[in-house]
């Protein structure tokens, strides 16, 4: 396993870390708590060093609590508010209560708040200063996200989404981050598993606790045919599997890359045979190339109708 720095934090992160959606057992099907425990248990053998979960993914929190027991200093925490009623500061007593720990490595706002959210910065700074989380960020949606974090705040990172078929807003901001030296946190480069390469047109989600069951057959066609544009990194990486994982390590400014699991055969394939290896620059040129193709990397009228919502109501 690489490890990288996260920013200017100091931090030593696995390249690969552990993303606890999945555990929860509430938006990609049901897990058993044992399964889930053992997973965790076999990426910490492969090297895995980073977990991200959140108050909001079911009982992720918990069972990341229980697992910590007796290896807490092994581990990068990571865990988010989601704008909960009871307040961030109250909510953070509750999650460091689930996680039996006295404090979250990195605490992240699940969106980028804006305008008369702003305050929420000041909260993330006092709960800092407290030593209740020692690094703060946000995860985050647009490039308009990216600049109002770089021109308005202290934070440390920020986690985003960022794939084959999501290439923005990270590719656009790449040389601003860097300089800025925020720690970066990518997700869902897996595009919803479509990206593993074992979904086809075809695919139907029929379980009631996964997300993907709400997807039209359109959504579905269109994603899987995208997809198999980017089929030619196969011969390169072993897989496509290995191909969309690595895109994202292909990029210095990325400290780490999710990987959403949920038992020990997952685990070992995330964080064993995936490797953390990087493309090469002639596979990089022709992946720009197809994204270009399929306006991947333009910005849409809906994206920017969607985008100048978001500013208005102040919150991405």
């Amino acid at each position: 396993m690489q490890y990288r720095t996260f920013g200017n934090t100091g931090l030593k992160v696995s390249a690969l870390g552990f993303g606890g959606w999945a555990i929860g057992g509430n938006s990609f099907g049901s897990v058993a708590r044992e399964d889930a425990l053992q997973a965790l248990a076999r990426a910490e053998e492969l090297g895995c060093n980073l977990v991200d979960t959140a108050a909001v993914y079911g009982d992720s929190e918990d069972i990341i609590g229980q697992f910590l027991q007796g290896r807490r200093e092994r581990w990068v925490l990571a865990s988010k508010f989601s704008g909960q009623p009871q307040g961030m500061t109250a909510l953070v007593d509750e999650q460091l209560r689930r996680l039996r720990t006295d404090h979250i490595d990195f605490y992240q706002i699940h969106w980028a708040p804006q305008r008369d959210k702003h305050a929420l910065y000041d909260e993330l700074d006092a709960l800092k200063a407290a030593g209740k989380v020692r690094f703060v960020g946000v995860s985050l949606y647009n490039e308009g996200d990216i600049d109002y974090v770089l021109n308005h705040t202290r934070l440390d990172g920020i986690q985003v989404c960022f794939s084959l078929l999501d290439p923005r807003p990270l590719i656009n901001r790449r040389e601003a981050i860097a300089q800025r030296g925020l720690g970066v946190i990518v997700r869902s480069c897996l595009k919803e598993g479509f990206l593993t390469g074992k979904y086809s047109a075809s695919s139907v989600f029929t379980d009631p606790t996964d997300q993907r069951r709400e997807w039209s057959k359109e959504k579905i066609a269109q994603t899987a045919a995208a997809v198999d544009r980017f089929r030619f990194l196969e011969a390169e990486a072993g897989s496509l599997f290995n191909a969309a994982v690595r895109y994202p390590l292909s990029f210095p400014e990325v400290s780490t890359v999710v990987l959403s699991t949920k038992n020990v055969a997952q685990a070992s394939q995330n964080f064993g045979a995936v490797g953390d290896g990087v493309l090469g620059e002639a596979s990089l040129a022709r992946i720009a190339g197809i994204q270009d193709e399929l306006g991947l990397l333009r910005d849409s009228l809906r994206s920017r109708l969607i985008g100048k919502v978001r500013r208005l109501l102040g919150r991405a």
